[in-house]
């Protein structure tokens, strides 16, 4: 008997999960959730060097593989915002007059972080798309716009793992995974 396809649909989780080192080696145990996700696009990209000679293309080769990414979410967390623009959050008092602060100093550099999506299927099952080692090399940018919700976007490149075992016994120079789960299984 032949499985079913799942045919995900729609989002259901993104969660990020920073590197504890700028150099990516060492996942952190953290995972911030990006409760409004709204997009986790990904683009299997890859640049190449063409041989010409005689008037003709002779052969490519290519560079190695890399992912471009981008996430959308309806609000975000300074947690999340952190993880994707460095910097630090600092939180003071007590509830309800709690006050955490976002902060980014010039010499901040932008993070690696490990990001997962999940998309569920009407079969019962789910795909994960993983991306193991994000870097927001593009924008990260919110509007707050009269009669409109806030919505974030961020944007970078996906670099080879540089950590092993850092996830579903990944090994070093993994790029990305798609995962299908039969059942639903939470990130």
């Amino acid at each position: 008997m032949t499985q079913p396809i799942p045919l995900p649909y729609g989002i259901r989780d993104v969660k990020l999960r920073p590197y504890t080192d700028l150099s990516a080696t060492i996942l952190g145990a953290a995972v911030i959730d990006l409760p409004y996700a709204q997009t986790f696009s990904f683009t299997d990209t890859e640049e190449y060097t063409d041989l010409r000679g005689d008037d003709k293309l002779v052969t490519s080769h290519g560079q190695g593989s890399s992912v471009d990414w981008s996430l959308e979410s309806g609000g975000i967390s300074l947690e999340a915002y952190a993880a994707m623009a460095g910097g630090t959050v600092n939180e003071t008092g007590v509830a309800p007059n709690r006050v955490k602060r976002y902060k980014k100093n010039v010499q901040n550099q932008r993070p690696f972080f490990l990001t997962e999506g999940q998309s569920i299927s009407d079969s019962g099952g789910d795909v994960h798309g993983v991306v193991y080692c994000c870097r927001a090399t593009g924008e990260i940018s919110g509007e707050f716009t009269d009669g409109e919700f806030f919505v974030t976007n961020a944007s970078g490149k996906g670099f080879p793992a540089r950590a092993a075992g850092v996830f579903a016994g990944n090994v070093v120079d993994d790029l990305y995974d798609f995962v299908q789960n039969e059942t639903i299984t939470a990130i």
